[in-house]
């Protein structure tokens, strides 16, 4: 067996071990290429806008998306297409997400939530896929480089008192009126 096959068996298995029933996990990949697994045990995820991500990217391009996450979150980020369009999930450490301060505009699931994560070699659409898949068991984006790209894309929306993405250009100026920059609720 070679390395990287190697490699993709182990994170795999560490992936299928956040479900309570690890074939229930493999069995999904095979046949629906995602499998929902339970957020809290493993890993958190904070989902992000599609929007908020390119505008502090710079860029909208999958190719340069998927190259820059890779080198700022240095750690796995699924990409969805929902209703509201695009969404990432940077995976965290799931204790990260008790004291996870930037709720409102990127909340952390974690708990109660399920999560549709991709085969590890699912890396292009159609669907859900990796835009950065994990490199080796246990890897996680750091919590502070996810807040620093949520930061830079909402400095690219004008601070707080602009449209955020998800948000009326009204909702966003209340918030801004109602709290300070930088606090944030806790949202648990």
């Amino acid at each position: 067996m070679d390395t990287q096959v190697a490699s993709s068996s182990a994170i795999t298995e560490w992936l299928a071990r956040a479900h309570p029933t690890p074939e229930h996990a493999r069995a999904e990949w095979t046949v629906q290429g995602v499998a929902l697994l339970p957020l809290g045990r493993q890993f958190a995820a904070v989902r992000i806008p599609g929007s908020l991500v390119h505008a502090a990217l710079g860029s909208a391009d999958a190719d340069v998306v998927a190259e820059l996450l890779s080198l700022q979150l240095r750690g796995p980020v699924i990409h969805d297409h929902r209703s509201t369009g695009p969404t990432y999930y940077a995976l965290i450490q799931w204790h990260a997400g008790l004291i996870w301060d930037r709720g409102e505009t990127a909340p952390c699931l974690q708990g109660d939530t399920y999560l549709g994560v991709p085969h590890i070699d699912r890396r292009e659409p159609p669907g859900t896929y990796w835009v950065a898949p994990p490199r080796y068991e246990g890897d996680l984006c750091r919590p502070q480089a996810v807040r620093d790209l949520i930061d830079a894309g909402r400095q690219q929306f004008g601070q707080e008192n602009e449209t955020l993405p998800g948000r009326t250009k009204r909702e966003s100026r209340s918030r801004s009126l109602a709290c300070p920059a930088g606090s944030e609720g806790v949202t648990r």
